[in-house]
């Protein structure tokens, strides 16, 4: 019986991560990437954004199937209870819930961490990134119209959003993900996607 696990990554998934990614990038406009990154740049990324925020891998007994993480959605401070978050899965892993255990994992990480928003920007037509979004509960904010050129046409990009926790006054700054290492609430967070992943 396979074993299926969601952890936070580290820099030694970048190999990984870009065999996943690449091609996103080289084949499809999902990215609006030009050109697929390396695995040592893949590598950098990982280490860049776990230095504050979460990047979760998916992986079966060893083999990294799909990852997700959240990143800064604008640079002005007045954005700092607001992220970013995205999703990619192996191409021949897409169908078996691997991207929804992602985000209900990465979702109470986020709020234990003490964000207030969570926003996903999707190049359209992508009706199963909408549907995956919809599902764990984000909704249609609003849409960029021919913001980019790829593969010979303009693309229109979709803003997907979810609030991850009711206003309440002045709030804290979140807390960097490294604060929550080895800790039982990460753990059990990290664990909340686990049921949604349909055996193979």
């Amino acid at each position: 019986m396979s074993t299926t696990t969601i952890r936070l990554a580290t820099g030694s998934d970048g190999a990984a991560a870009q065999a996943i990614y690449g091609p996103y990038v080289r084949d499809t406009a999902i990215s609006f990437e030009y050109d697929p990154p390396t695995a040592e740049e893949m590598t950098r990324r990982i280490e860049a954004t776990t230095a504050r925020y979460p990047y979760l891998v998916v992986e079966c007994d060893g083999d990294v199937r799909g990852y997700a993480y959240a990143s800064e959605l604008r640079g002005r401070r007045a954005y700092d209870w607001s992220v970013e978050t995205t999703v990619y899965l192996r191409n021949d892993c897409l169908g078996h819930g691997y991207g929804r255990a992602l985000y209900e994992s990465l979702i109470p990480v986020l709020r234990l961490l003490g964000y207030h928003q969570a926003y996903a920007a999707i190049s359209l037509p992508n009706a199963a990134s909408v549907a995956l979004h919809e599902r764990v509960g984000f909704t249609h904010a609003g849409t960029y119209d021919h913001v980019g050129w790829k593969f010979g046409e303009w693309r229109p990009v979709g803003w997907w959003q979810l609030m991850l926790d009711e206003p309440a006054g002045e709030p804290s700054p979140p807390t960097p993900i490294s604060a929550y290492a080895d800790t039982e609430a990460l753990a059990a967070a990290l664990a909340s996607g686990l049921p949604f992943v349909t055996p193979r």
